[in-house]
């Protein structure tokens, strides 16, 4: 009688404990992370590396050989993701492709004076210098080479809910094209 080969044991479906170790959002993460799609990602990364202090985590080049496919750099507590654009996949274009851009990273600093300093010696084009606003944050906001928007700031006072709305409609009343 020929010899039956051993069942191997059935592997139970991962568990709510399995589940349980491993982390939503991974270690180093947050809710919500920046994916920037750029023309020249090599390029892009040793720029923020410069202008403000990014730390490579990671890079994985793409088909070419040559492009990033993903990258990860750390600023401060956050991680910023970026590729090179991929003009075959219709939604990986940069902002220079697209003409534009709508969003902003938002990065907040110890002192913004130096990191804008910083950020313009590297090559970004100031869009609006630090100013004190009325929200309580010295801030400003550049664009960089790859046409990323940025805004920096140093969080200067806490301002109360009231206050906040009094300063802001003061603010608006000076500001041309912005009251009604």
């Amino acid at each position: 009688m020929p010899k039956r080969a051993k069942a191997r044991p059935r592997r139970k479906p991962a568990g709510p404990k399995a589940a349980a170790r491993v982390k939503p959002i991974p270690p180093g993460y947050h809710t919500v992370t920046a994916y920037l799609t750029v023309r020249d990602a090599t390029r892009a990364i040793d720029f923020y590396k410069t202008a403000f202090g990014a730390a490579e985590k990671q890079r994985m080049p793409g088909p070419d050989g040559k492009s990033v496919m993903h990258a990860e750099l750390k600023i401060g507590d956050s991680v910023v993701m970026l590729s090179d654009e991929f003009p075959g996949i219709g939604t990986c274009r940069s902002p220079q492709s697209l003409g534009g851009t709508t969003v902003a990273l938002f990065l907040y600093v110890r002192d913004v004076d130096s990191g804008f300093k910083r950020a313009v010696d590297a090559g970004c084009k100031v869009l609006m210098p630090p100013t004190d606003m009325f929200w309580g944050d010295r801030f400003g906001k550049l664009e960089d080479p790859f046409g990323n928007q940025w805004s920096l700031a140093t969080h200067k006072e806490d301002v109360p809910a009231k206050e906040l709305g009094r300063r802001a409609q003061a603010a608006m009343a000076e500001t041309p094209g912005t009251s009604s």
